[in-house]
């Protein structure tokens, strides 16, 4: 699994030409990952949400007490986090000073 993270970009609204170009690279770069029969899906999340922590408190917004969005992320296949790494090369979220975090998804046998 590859997460995409990045620090809030404050008041920054892109225009709708800096939208499309950013979506383009998104698919692109997602495209040349299923091109290698490498991709298993992927979602973007939302700006909102609320965290639930113990005890019953619950607060607006996931972000409370991070520094960093998590944007999204995208499930591959790769043989190993080495595999991983090379396919995450290219990611749209490098470009705009974010990082991918590359994790091992462990599967949960019921």
């Amino acid at each position: 699994m590859m997460i995409f993270r990045m620090a809030p970009m404050g008041d920054f609204q892109p225009t709708p030409e800096q939208m499309q170009e950013s979506i383009k690279h998104w698919q692109d770069w997602i495209g040349s990952i299923a091109a290698q029969g490498k991709f298993v899906s992927t979602n973007q999340l939302s700006f909102t949400g609320k965290t639930l922590k113990p005890g019953g408190v619950v607060t607006d917004g996931p972000y409370a007490e991070i520094k960093e969005i998590v944007g999204g992320y995208i499930i591959v296949k790769a043989n190993d986090l080495d595999e991983a790494l090379s396919l995450a090369q290219g990611c749209p979220i490098l470009f705009v000073g974010g990082h991918v975090e590359v994790r091992e998804v462990i599967q949960l046998n019921p």
